[in-house]
């Protein structure tokens, strides 16, 4: 299981996507979650997929590893669309199945599609963020971002640090689950069997050593950043400052053009062009 979740992971790469800055990547990727959220069109979501591909490309990173990460959500994307194609309130339209009084019509199918490649976009896009940059340098960047909010007494230090650490110890947790699900399996115990109900019940075993290795982890690291003597907060210096390089700036001009190309719709650009 642990291998599939791929989501919070770190893939070094010499390539001119892990360079940039990662204030760069995080502007980027909180651009193209708004032009995710304002297309309105498969058109538009062909053409952000196109550009993630090129971005995947560029990054040098394997497309199979990128795709193996969707797997954990696939349950999710299913729940998804069965949802939206029985219970989307689109009233009318085309009819495309009936049983036994349940109509599913073409429209329903359309946006529960459209639903499901949005999640899957999203997924890929914040993926993508995690993969290119490392846990030290998206602290950094989130940090700076939040910067200007000290003022209103906002802890940005600490707020970068424990988003930073919360995504970094998603694998290591999903890893630990297995563990334990493992040794609860070799002294008998089914997790695969019976109804939700009962499933459900068997997974008890199973949150009660996974909340208490999660904060034994927490409790090491605690003591190894103090051993380390690690200061947060005010005066505290880095190895590297983060600079904006002129690729920076062209990296955020092409995500600029990208995103407002994905967020007109298909009759908006056939207007346009006329």
């Amino acid at each position: 299981m642990s291998r599939y979740v791929t989501i919070g992971q770190f893939i070094p790469r010499d390539s001119p996507v892990h360079r940039l800055d990662p204030r760069t990547k995080l502007a980027a990727v909180t651009m193209l979650m708004v032009a995710i959220f304002v297309a309105r069109d498969f058109a538009g979501y062909t053409l952000l997929t196109a550009f993630l591909l090129v971005v995947v490309a560029v990054s040098q990173l394997p497309l199979g590893y990128l795709l193996r990460g969707l797997r954990p959500v696939v349950f999710l994307l299913l729940l998804t669309v069965l949802l939206n194609l029985f219970f989307s309130g689109i009233s009318g339209g085309t009819p495309l199945v009936a049983f036994r009084g349940v109509v599913v019509t073409r429209e329903a199918a359309l946006r529960a599609l459209f639903i499901a490649a949005r999640l899957v976009l999203l997924i890929a896009v914040t993926s993508l963020l995690t993969y290119t940059t490392s846990p030290v340098a998206l602290t950094d960047g989130i940090e700076r971002l939040l910067r200007p909010f000290r003022r209103m007494g906002v802890p940005a230090h600490e707020l970068a640090m424990m988003m930073t650490i919360a995504l970094r110890f998603i694998p290591t947790l999903v890893e630990e689950t297995e563990k334990i699900m493992k040794a609860q399996m070799a002294r008998g115990a089914v997790f695969d069997r019976g109804g939700a109900l009962r499933r459900a019940r068997a997974l008890v075993p199973v949150l009660v050593p996974l909340f208490v290795s999660a904060f034994r982890r927490a409790d090491e690291l605690a003591l190894a950043m103090e051993a380390r003597c690690y200061r947060g907060g005010e005066h505290r210096t880095r190895m590297k400052e983060l600079r904006f390089a002129p690729q920076d700036l062209v990296a955020l001009a092409v995500t600029v053009a990208a995103s407002v190309v994905v967020s007109l719709p298909y009759v908006a650009w056939r207007h346009l062009l006329r």
